[in-house]
């Protein structure tokens, strides 16, 4: 986890509502609501750190959705071509007799 929070961050937590504010807070995990409650750090340094890690896990989660988005087209393309070369084949087998 990120020990400081980007400047890029501080102010997207800046512009906030309070609403989403409160969201992001409740999705807070692991350390940070500890080193919240402790006062090591403030709720806009929070808020910019779990804002950051989001964006990290869903930077993550796009770029695995496209490798199998990626790998199931291949497959498509496989089962495809098998089953051309099948039909190819049995066309050709039906001509000859």
């Amino acid at each position: 986890m990120p020990k400081m929070c980007s400047a890029e961050y501080l102010e997207k937590v800046k512009q906030l509502s309070d609403e989403e504010s409160e969201r992001l807070l409740s999705r807070m995990a692991g350390s940070l609501p500890k080193r919240l409650a402790k006062h090591k750090l403030s709720q806009t340094e929070a808020l910019a750190l779990q804002m950051e890690i989001e964006d990290e896990h869903l930077q993550e989660w796009r770029k695995m959705r496209l490798e199998l988005k990626n790998r199931d087209e291949e497959e498509k393309k496989k089962v495809k071509s098998k089953e051309e070369k099948g039909k190819d084949g049995k066309a050709e087998g039906k001509k000859k007799s």
